[in-house]
C-alpha cells in the first residue's frame, strides 16, 4: 500500500487507463468536462487512475476522494463493487457514486452534490 499521495497499482492498468482517458463514456465525460475540469474547485482531479487492482473514474488526491460513474453494467456486479469500496474503504478513500443517468438527467444537481460533498471531506480531513 502506498503512503498519503501514492498508492500501489498493478502496472499493466496503466495503458488500460490512458486508454480509457481517450474513451470516457458520455457521462463521464459530462462530469469531466462540465464539473471536475478546470478551476472550478481548488482541488485537482484526476480522471481514470488506477489504484491497486482497480482504476477509479475520478479521484482527487489531496481529499482522497473517488468519483464513480456506474453504467447499468453495475446492477450485475455488485460484489465486485463492494469489494472495491471495502478495499478504498481500506487506504483512507472515499467513495461517491452517481449512475450515467442520473448524470446526463441531473448534471446540475451532481454538481451541487459534488460540491457539498468536498466541504464534508475537508472537515473529515481537518483540511
Amino acid at each position: 500500500m502506498g503512503n498519503n499521495n501514492f498508492f500501489d497499482y498493478r502496472s499493466n492498468l496503466t495503458n488500460l487507463a490512458r486508454k480509457n482517458r481517450k474513451y470516457l463514456s458520455k457521462a463521464e465525460s459530462l462530469v469531466w468536462n462540465v464539473i471536475l475540469k478546470g478551476k472550478k474547485f481548488d482541488y485537482k482531479f484526476l480522471k481514470q487512475k488506477p489504484i491497486g487492482n482497480y482504476i477509479v473514474d475520478f479521484y482527487c488526491t489531496k481529499l482522497k476522494l473517488v468519483i464513480e460513474i456506474d453504467d447499468s453494467s453495475h446492477e450485475y456486479k455488485y460484489n465486485k463493487d463492494i469489494d472495491r469500496e471495502n478495499y478504498f474503504k481500506k487506504i483512507g478513500l472515499k467513495i461517491i457514486r452517481y449512475t450515467n443517468n442520473q448524470v446526463e438527467k441531473y448534471l446540475e444537481y451532481i454538481f451541487e452534490d459534488i460540491k457539498n460533498q468536498i466541504k464534508i471531506r475537508e472537515k473529515e480531513l481537518n483540511i
